[in-house]
């Protein structure tokens, strides 16, 4: 079990390592089994704008916070909120989880709501 872990966090550090290169925001996303949270996070490491299934106006829309559904309102929700704060451009971070389910649902999402990546 520690190696996945261990594995996931070499991921994410590479990824971390390239996105603070180009000194953009970047959409970090993280997820446990139960929620999943979404953060615009400036070059300063400043958060502009955070979503997540923790909160109450989610939570009454959703069963369970842990599913592909969930993912998408998130995306939904990041990118209005980004938008309102004025970020149209990120940088996708994913924290090291694999490009497919949860991941790729909020992407694909935010995508929608107007985030280019």
């Amino acid at each position: 079990m520690k190696d996945k872990v261990a594995s996931r966090k070499r991921r994410a550090f590479r990824i971390r390592k390239r996105i603070g290169d180009l000194g953009i925001q970047r959409l970090c996303v993280h997820r446990t089994p139960r929620h999943t949270y979404a953060q615009i996070i400036g070059p300063d490491s400043r958060v502009i704008a955070s979503a997540s299934t923790v909160e109450a106006e989610v939570r009454k829309d959703l069963a369970s916070g842990g599913n592909v559904k969930a993912a998408e309102l998130i995306g939904q929700r990041i990118a209005e909120k980004a938008k309102a704060a004025g970020v149209v451009k990120v940088a996708f971070d994913r924290s090291g989880f694999r490009y497919h389910g949860r991941i790729k649902a909020l992407a694909d999402a935010a995508r929608a709501g107007g985030l280019e990546f």
